[in-house]
This record gives structure tokens, C-alpha cells and sequence, in this order.
């Protein structure tokens, strides 16, 4: 009788990333956020229990872990789901947010009035609304469309009481 022992091959890279992912992704939903994985070490653990602990085991993780350019947060602990350029990029968009003294305006108070105008007047008008003082205060923004300005605001009966006395 002829006895086979299977040994477990390392998994590949691949697999190890998404082990790794589900390895981060069940610590942020059960403990709100990753406080236990910050180094290719602290996932060993876990891979050792399914694979044959070895040299090449620990190097395919580390590859794994670096392949998926993970930042960390401030407390050194690997952050699921976004890349190092991803993390950049959302520091950079809170710094332009923060020093622009950016505020924000929910939409759902907010109405439209639409002014049809030929195209060659809508530049100027948009220029005459923002400079008057009539109308500072009167709309949050306007936007130049196809055939006329959108004027979005949230007193939409007091801009057409204004909008229709100059109209007269």
C-alpha cells in the first residue's frame, strides 16, 4: 500500500494578498481598526498555521505586503484598502480643504432657477451677478450650461422676485 504525503506548496503572491486582505479587513470590522498588524511578522502566524513554516514562506509574504503598498496610520499599523498614493492624495485634498476655509452646503435645501440667455451674454451676466450687491447672498453658485446659467440657491422665491423686477 502506497502511502502519498501532500505537503502544502507556498501560496503565491497573489493568494497572500488576499489572505492579507481578509486577515485587515476582519480586524477593522470587528475592532473598528487594524491595531495588530503592522510588520510582514505579525501575519506569520496565521500563515504558518495553513503552510509549512519556511524562509520562502516569510519572503512571499513580505513580497505580498509590499507588493500591495500599504501605508500605515500614525501609530505605524498597515491601513486595508488604499495605497500609499491614495493616502497622499487624501492628505493633500484635507490641506487644500483645510487652508481654503472650505464650507460645505448640503444640497437639500437647495432649488434652481434656470435663466435661458444667448451664449454670447452668459459670461457677462455671471460677471454683473457675482459683482452686484443686489444679488450677494442670493445664490449659493451659478454654472454656465449649453443655453442659459443655472442659479442654484436656497431662496428660490426671493430670486425670482428680484430676477422678475429686472426683467420688467
Amino acid at each position: 500500500m502506497e502511502r502519498s504525503t501532500t505537503l502544502r506548496k507556498n501560496p503565491s503572491r497573489e493568494t497572500c494578498e488576499g489572505i492579507i486582505k481578509r486577515i485587515l479587513m476582519t480586524e477593522v470590522l470587528e475592532h473598528g481598526s487594524n491595531k495588530h498588524f503592522r510588520f510582514a511578522s505579525d501575519f506569520m502566524n496565521y500563515f504558518e498555521s495553513l503552510y509549512p513554516a519556511s524562509d520562502a514562506l516569510t519572503k512571499q509574504v513580505q513580497r505580498a505586503i509590499k507588493a500591495m503598498d500599504m501605508p500605515k496610520d500614525e501609530h505605524g499599523f498597515y491601513i486595508v484598502n488604499k495605497t500609499s498614493a491614495q493616502l497622499e492624495n487624501e492628505k493633500e485634498i484635507s490641506h487644500l480643504l483645510q487652508n481654503a476655509n472650505v464650507s460645505i452646503h448640503p444640497m437639500e435645501q437647495v432649488e434652481t432657477v434656470f435663466l435661458s440667455i444667448n451664449s454670447y451674454m452668459k459670461s457677462y451676466l455671471v460677471h454683473l451677478l457675482e459683482t452686484t450687491e443686489t444679488f450677494q447672498g442670493k445664490y449659493i453658485t451659478i454654472v454656465e450650461t449649453s443655453n442659459g446659467l443655472l442659479i442654484y440657491t436656497e431662496n428660490k422665491n426671493q430670486l425670482l422676485i428680484l430676477l422678475n423686477s429686472l426683467t420688467i
